[in-house]
């Protein structure tokens, strides 16, 4: 069967059909191309994101330790360090205001380190900003797809 479009040019059923296969196959693929994409992106989102909870927990016990506890093993600033570094790391793989809120919490602990043993403000400042990264973090997981 053949259909006439002007004149002498015509397009047969299985020529319209080729045609129109190609663009669904095309557009189906496409889309299924962005939704893996979205898919590992949000899965990689939230693995970085519970293991963030996760540290960011880790750094607040050492922080109560140090102030509360005096506790010089479990309070030290090296594993603190180690801890704000990690959660820096990790949130780079997340969303751009992560990353801002962890360069914070970074910030943060570099001005109250030395002195959150003995220093309630400074304890509760680098703790603030756990509980604000926190936040941050609870924000993303609850967007994810």
């Amino acid at each position: 069967m053949k259909i006439a479009i002007s004149g002498e040019q015509t397009i047969s059923i299985f020529q319209l059909t080729a045609v129109f296969s190609m663009v669904f196959a095309l557009v189906g693929f496409s889309y299924n191309v962005w939704r893996m994409e979205i898919t590992e992106y949000n899965s990689n989102a939230r693995s970085a994101s519970f293991e963030l909870l996760l540290q960011l927990s880790e750094l607040e016990s050492i922080v109560y330790a140090a102030h509360y506890d005096k506790d010089v093993i479990q309070g030290n600033p090296r594993q603190g360090w180690v801890k704000v570094n990690l959660i820096a790391d990790l949130s780079m793989i997340t969303e751009p205001e992560l990353s801002v809120a962890a360069e914070e919490l970074k910030l943060s602990w570099q001005s109250n380190w030395q002195h959150m043993a003995d220093d309630e403000a400074s304890a509760q400042a680098v703790v603030t900003q756990i509980d604000e990264t926190r936040a941050r973090v609870r924000q993303l997981l609850k967007r994810l797809d």
